[in-house]
């Protein structure tokens, strides 16, 4: 019974020790939205397509130089504005209604958004869902959801 959960607390507490460090970006590397802008008009659900440049995509958990997966920012302020912003750097980006996660290397999602205004942003995230250094993160934009 011992070793099981000394084994179980071995698996939780070994990631953390890599969250300690950001992973490196190249300076030009960005993300970006491809199909949707800011001031944009569109129905739900919204059909969402990522943009990366100067990195790849991969998914989470895969330790390759100048590659991250893809997190989405719905209705919060934008990254580095954020209350929590400053744990992302040792902890991750936690995954809720504000902040979904692509760890599976997606790059286009339907999202389903209530009618109303919304913002939005991406944010390229490293294996373990920690933003880069420097982060690589996409304009702060606001779209309307049409009834």
């Amino acid at each position: 019974m011992f070793r099981n959960i000394a084994c179980a607390a071995a698996l939780v507490i070994a990631p953390l020790a890599v969250w300690a460090e950001s992973t490196p970006a190249p300076d030009d590397a960005s993300v970006y939205f491809i199909n949707i802008a800011d001031g944009d008009t569109v129905t739900s659900p919204v059909a969402i397509q990522f943009g990366l440049s100067g990195m790849g995509v991969a998914p989470a958990g895969t330790d390759k130089e100048f590659t991250g997966h893809h997190h989405i920012l719905i209705d919060r302020a934008p990254y580095g504005e954020g209350d929590e912003d400053a744990e992302f750097a040792e902890y991750g980006i936690p995954g809720d209604d504000n902040h979904r996660h692509f760890g599976g290397g997606q790059t286009e999602v339907m999202l389903g958004l209530d009618p109303g205004t919304h913002t939005l942003q991406l944010v390229l995230g490293d294996m373990n869902h920690i933003p880069h250094n420097p982060s690589v993160v996409s304009e702060y934009i606001t779209i309307t959801v049409s009834e």
